[in-house]
């Protein structure tokens, strides 16, 4: 008997396992840590910002939060270093642009995500209808997911599906104001959202700091593409920090097939004549 085969060890020789350096072993699956729904409480220090925003809706506000930091993260929808700043970073933020949106108004919320700025709309105001358009189907999974658990469903609705392939349909879905959240430049945004506006709606785009220089850069597509003079504004001042910074555009006049059509009419009359 080989040696090997009293002490225990690898088989040798014909049909054995020929040498050479050991089999690496894989290592085990790493446990995913579940977050922590603590960090969906409101900082003390919020809570007035967030009664003046909210009103008496806080506690709808409290369970997105919660659904945000726990399946809104294991489902990649909210980064896990955003779940302790979920309330100043997102929630308060979104909430203040409810006093550029007119009572009772029609709301479309463009790649809507995890509900952000739409469902804190919906729940900061309830005289709005909101509609949360999102092409992807994990993403309108949680949405609805969020709208049953908060029920929220005689206000709000998901629709899945890109906003220009909305627009373009036969009967195409509008609103007063359209909103869009770290979507797009504004020149694109404008493209695929002002369609959705109906004629003198709104395009409220939340923007970051450079937003000056954003309207500057793309003012003269924007007209191009039927809105009127961009205009910035800074929303909770004085009761969130920083402000929110929203890019309005007014959908002045209507681009429609029917004008590409007489335009490509004239083209082949002047191409006949020569």
């Amino acid at each position: 008997m080989a040696r090997d085969d009293i002490m225990g060890g690898p088989p040798s020789g014909p049909g054995g396992t020929p040498p050479g350096p050991p089999a690496v072993q894989p290592e085990p699956p790493r446990a995913v840590r579940s977050p922590d729904p603590g960090v969906a409480v409101l900082p003390p220090e919020l809570a007035a910002a967030a009664r003046r925003l909210i009103g008496d809706r806080l506690d709808l506000a409290a369970a997105y939060a919660e659904l945000l930091v726990t399946d809104g993260v294991l489902r990649g929808l909210i980064g896990p270093r955003e779940a302790p700043r979920i309330w100043d970073r997102h929630l308060l933020n979104c909430a203040a642009v409810a006093e550029l949106i007119p009572a009772g108004a029609t709301v479309l919320d463009v790649g809507s995500g995890a509900g952000l700025p739409g469902l804190v709309l919906a729940i900061a105001r309830p005289d709005l209808t909101v509609t949360l358009i999102e092409p992807l189907a994990r993403r309108t999974a949680f949405l609805q997911e969020v709208v049953d658990a908060l029920a929220l469903h005689e206000s709000v609705r998901v629709l899945r599906g890109r906003a220009e392939e909305l627009a373009a349909q036969a009967d195409p879905v509008q609103g007063d104001v359209v909103t869009a959240r770290a979507v797009a430049p504004l020149d694109r945004l404008a493209a695929w959202c002002l369609p959705l506006a109906v004629p003198g709606g709104r395009l409220l785009a939340l923007k970051g700091a450079s937003a000056a220089e954003e309207i500057a850069d793309h003012a003269a597509a924007v007209h191009r593409l039927g809105g009127g003079e961009p205009v910035l504004h800074r929303c909770g001042e004085g009761v969130v920090e920083p402000p929110t910074t929203v890019a309005e555009i007014v959908r002045e006049r209507v681009l429609g097939p029917t004008s590409k059509v007489a335009s490509r009419n004239r083209r082949a009359g002047r191409s006949r004549r020569r």
